[in-house]
């Protein structure tokens, strides 16, 4: 038998922390992206899982005791596909979002500061459509 070569480690889950219903958040993130909640995933349980289809790293939503108290030192950066910036931010806001700040600069560059329904930040970029 050869012997194992030690590899660098993958990207399994990124967990986002959350004081409310894991399932919750799971269904906000899952409809913005597209993405299905785990079969075996339900209201109330301890946590979520949200898979990629593609075999990336899935997110894990973990009930934890303590909310927020700082910025995210980590957030995601949307790009809109098939829609302009504006309509994914209102989309993401009839989803359960929150709009923190709009840094569209006046070439169209920079992003929308948005909030989940937690509080985790995220921004969304100029999209495809906005030319």
């Amino acid at each position: 038998m050869g012997e194992t070569v030690p590899q660098h480690p993958a990207i399994r889950h990124i967990t986002f922390d959350c004081t409310g219903d894991p399932y919750a958040l799971g269904l906000f993130w899952s409809e913005l992206l597209g993405r299905p909640l785990a079969d075996d995933d339900k209201p109330g349980d301890p946590e979520a899982v949200l898979g990629d289809p593609s075999g990336g790293p899935a997110l894990l939503f973990v009930r934890v005791p303590e909310g927020k108290t700082a910025k995210n030192r980590i957030h995601f950066d949307l790009r809109p596909r098939g829609r302009t910036r504006a309509q994914e931010v209102e989309r993401a806001l009839g989803l359960g979002a929150r709009q923190l700040a709009d840094l569209t600069r006046p070439d169209g560059g920079g992003w929308v500061l948005m909030a989940d329904p937690e509080g985790n930040e995220f921004c969304v970029e100029r999209g495809e459509l906005d030319g």
